[in-house]
């Protein structure tokens, strides 16, 4: 990452700072994540603007001011491994491969996985571990995770993923509910699961199956 990457990524961690105050740790996982290495050629004067981006696939990066909502509302400080369903551009586990000792990354799209695989390599974050699947089956080798992030709007989350996530651990999705997307933040607490409602949001749904 050259001085002038992370000069802008610095600035844009500021700028999300003021709308949406920041804890130490994702300001900084922010200000070490150079957004334009993750957007569409010819997209890269747009990359430091809180704006979502179109990628390959019809799917979106989602705007750095959304990334660092979600990444703040996982409390990732105390937490070790973190599954993250919908990889995309890559930007979002990217950010938390400063914040984690294992980000565990999973996309339905092929070629999005092999661009963020490339990206990840360039950028020496060797933390990232990346699959081609449907994210809604988790990743069971890995589990259990202390949290778990969608990166796209669920109807309902799996049982599956409830299973894979540990004891008091949390997981932060969109969801769809009466027409709205609202962001969810789950805890596990024993046999039960918390459920908080945090804020409406915009986010690509999420869809079934693989696509090579």
């Amino acid at each position: 990452m050259t001085h002038i990457h992370l000069r802008k990524s610095q600035k844009l961690a500021e700028e999300i700072d003021k709308i949406f105050p920041l804890s130490p740790n994702v300001k900084e996982a922010i200000a070490k994540t150079p957004r334009e290495l993750f957007v569409p050629k010819g997209f890269e004067p747009l990359a430091y603007k809180i704006d979502a981006l179109p990628i390959a696939g019809k799917q979106w990066i989602s705007s750095p001011l959304t990334v660092a909502k979600m990444t703040e509302y996982l409390a990732p400080i105390g937490a070790d491994r973190v599954l993250e369903v919908g990889c995309g551009s890559g930007y979002q586990a990217a950010v938390l491969s400063h914040l984690f000792r294992g980000v565990f990354t999973i996309e339905r799209i092929e070629r999005l996985v092999l661009e963020a695989k490339e990206r990840f390599r360039r950028l020496k974050l060797e933390n990232i571990h990346v699959r081609t699947d449907d994210g809604q089956n988790g990743w069971r080798s890995y589990a259990p995770f202390d949290r778990i992030l969608f990166s796209a709007t669920a109807k309902e989350i799996p049982q599956k993923l409830f299973d894979q996530l540990s004891q008091d651990g949390m997981l932060v999705a969109p969801m769809l509910m009466q027409g709205e997307q609202i962001i969810c933040r789950f805890t596990k607490k024993g046999d039960s699961i918390v459920q908080e409602e945090l804020e409406e949001c915009d986010f690509v749904p999420i869809l079934d199956g693989v696509e090579k």
